[in-house]
This record gives C-alpha cells, structure tokens and sequence, in this order.
C-alpha cells in the first residue's frame, strides 16, 4: 500500500519541523508528514547549545548576518532580507517562546531548556494535524511524471512535493547524485586544534583576546582563544576551522599557527613597551606580574619560554631577552597535529552544490517539486546560532514558495 500526502518531508529535526509547521500555517488543508529515520525526532535541537538551544543570534542586518557563513553568504543575503534573527524572535513568540540575548548575542529559550523548543515543535505539529512518522529510514526514491515515490524500509510512500531535510547524511546525498545533484564532499567544520607545547601544558582555561594566523596561508582571525587540556579552542580558533575547514583538511590537520597574544601590537611596538617597563620598573621581578592584559600565568610562561628565569628583574634583562620576549608575545609559533569536535556540534562544511538551488523558493534547478531546507545544502556556519538560524529561514522561505505554488 502507498501513503500519499501533498508534501513529503524527510527529516525530522529543526528544518523538517519548521517547514511543516509553517506551510501547514498557511494552508491547513494540506495534507504533509514528516519522515524521520531514528526513533525520535529533533534529537539535536535536544543536545544542542549544551541542552538549552542556541535558537539564534542577536544579529539584526541581514548583510551582517550573512558574513557569519563560510560557505553560503553570498547566497543568503536574499534570503536574510525575506527572514532573519528578527523574524524568528516574533515567530516563536507568537508561539508562545520568548527568547533572551546573552552577552555573546547567542539566543536562547528564557527556560533555558531545548525541550521548551521540542514542546512548541510537537503541539504545534498535533495541533495542525501533521503527520510525524518514526523509523523511516529511506531506501529509495523515485521520480514519476506525476509524484515522487519513497521507499523507506517499513512502507511505501507518495507525495506531490518532496522537501529533504536530512542535514549532513552521506546516504541522501548519494541517492541525490543518482538524480544529478553535484555534491560537494564533506569535511568536519567547528574544531578545536590539538597542540602539544610546553608553554601551554599547565594552563588549562587561561584565555586571551589574540589574532591568530596559519603559517603559509591567508587563513587570519581574531578574539578569544582558550587554552585546553589537549591545546587550543574558544571562539578565535573555531571561526579558524570554519573558514579553513577544505583547506586544513587538504593539509590533514598538521600545520603551524602563530599566535599574537597581545592582539593588534607588533613586535617593534612591544619592544618599545617592555623597555619603557625596563626603564620605570627596573626592581620588579618580570615574570611575578603580566604588564598587558594577559592572565598572569600566561606571561609566566611566555617569559619563561623567552628564557627568563623566575627571579630575574626587569633591570636585568638583556637586549636579546626583551626581543626574544617580545616576538613570544607577538608572533609564538604552534605546531598543530589533528583536531578534536567542538563539544557535540558535529558540523560540516559540504552538501549540494549552491549552484544548483534557487534561493527565493530553495527549490532544485533541476527538479521541479524538490526542495531543500538546512545543512543538506553546502552551508555551514561559526558556533553561536547561525546553522539554526539558516534552517529557519531556508524553512521559511521553502514553505511560503509551496504555499504560493499550490495557491
């Protein structure tokens, strides 16, 4: 027996949901499900943001918004100006959520709970009787003159429209290559690098405000950078493996980077400085306390690194001491070798070619009636609410281009 519904969507996580519920808004008499493969549904809206899902950003200009995407600003300008951060504040206050900003400008529930995300998405999706339906892993699908024919290993499915939401799933991706879609190969994204260095072996937690470079490349970013048990994280890092993702994957992760604590002095500047300290403190001992604002046990160490010893006295620093220190604290070099996922956020960079989707509807260009929504397509972001914020309105947009299809 074939189920048949007006709209198919496969994948029941935040794009799926936001999708359904708002073409269902819109046009109640449609008849829509949603497959999902696993048990249960929007599992990482569950785990995400530490358990309480980071909804979005308080980034309010839809062009500003859109350079927070490594891969896909150009084409999310548009988009941004149909939804963006705005939108979805009203929308999932008109839902009964009310979101708050953090210092950072992520989003959140005010509860702090994803459930509270989970709960709005499912008595939504009762109410407008839509269709959620468990453990349907897709086998195949099939393209007739008139529908769309989906295979799942339970039941057999038909629909008028079909929207995948799949997120980064290597087996959607491959049955879209038989239907001619390019896809762009997968490589990890949002990263923490790994460095064994004994400047940093003992400072777990110490951060810093820092511009930091890949050594032989263009690859540059800063602000705050964490020390690790395993080496470096924090914000600096990840927008790092963002925009480098292809590129530190050609290299398999072993490259080196420098690292400028003191941010946007240079070295010559430095030098002056640490003279200028020299001369008006000449008493003090050097390593006893940081002269910048860099956490104390940081300078201990890069004086250490500059071969000061623990007592020595800024009087007694040589000329080749005060360089030595002040190229540690503009320009340290850091052998990094392979990286670590950031926390749960599995992201990657990769998924259908952007050329091959019309950004207004996020419908195929080569298939009429097929659409996508979310990380499915090459888009991926920085941590702090972004991937949500493009699977709202990639969801947004898809849904009022069906509803203004079907009229």
């Amino acid at each position: 027996m074939v189920h048949h519904y007006d709209i198919i969507i496969v994948g029941g996580g935040a794009a799926g949901f936001f999708t359904a519920i708002n073409i269902a808004e819109k046009h109640p008499k449609l008849k829509i499900a949603i497959l999902e493969r696993g048990k249960e549904v929007l599992e990482k809206v569950r785990i995400s943001g530490g358990g309480r899902c980071n909804v979005t950003h308080a980034c309010f200009l839809p062009n500003e918004l859109a350079k927070f995407y490594p891969r896909g600003e150009k084409e999310l300008r548009g988009p941004f100006h149909q939804f963006a951060s705005g939108d979805t504040i009203e929308w999932f206050d008109k839902h009964g959520v009310e979101l708050k900003i953090e210092e950072d400008g992520r989003m959140f529930p005010v509860t702090d709970s994803s459930q509270t995300i989970i709960d709005c998405f499912l008595n939504a999706t009762k109410k407008l009787g839509i269709e959620v339906h468990k453990s349907q892993s897709v086998q195949s699908i099939f393209k007739s003159e008139k529908a769309w024919k989906i295979d799942t290993q339970h039941d057999n499915y038909s629909c008028d429209k079909l929207v995948l939401a799949t997120g980064s799933n290597p087996k959607m991706w491959d049955l879209l290559q038989n239907f001619g879609h390019a896809i762009v190969s997968p490589v990890p994204s949002l990263f923490t690098f790994n460095i064994k260095d004994p400047r940093i072996e003992d400072l777990p937690g110490v951060s810093a405000l820092v511009t930091v470079k890949v050594k032989d490349s263009k690859l540059k970013t800063t602000g705050p950078l964490l020390v690790t048990h395993w080496g470096m994280s924090g914000p600096a890092i990840l927008k790092l493996s963002a925009w480098g993702a292809r590129e530190l994957f050609d290299r398999k992760y072993q490259f080196s980077i420098v690292v400028n604590w003191l941010n946007d002095y240079n070295a010559t500047e430095v030098e002056e400085q640490l003279r200028e300290i020299k001369r008006e403190q000449p008493k003090k001992t050097v390593p006893k306390k940081s002269p910048f604002e860099l956490p104390n046990r940081l300078w201990e160490s890069l004086t250490s690194a500059a071969g000061i010893g623990s007592e020595t006295k800024w009087a007694d620093l040589s000329k080749a001491q005060l360089q030595k220190l002040a190229l540690e604290l503009t320009q340290a070099t850091f052998q990094v070798n392979g990286k670590s996922t950031f926390k749960e956020e599995f992201v990657t960079a990769g998924g259908i070619d952007l050329k091959e989707i019309n950004f207004k509807t996020m419908e195929s260009k080569l298939h009429p009636n097929l659409y996508f929504a979310g990380e499915i397509v090459n888009i991926d972001a920085i941590t702090g609410g972004f991937n949500f914020q493009n699977a709202w309105t990639s969801s947004y947009l898809l849904a009022q281009s069906i509803v203004d299809a079907v009229g």
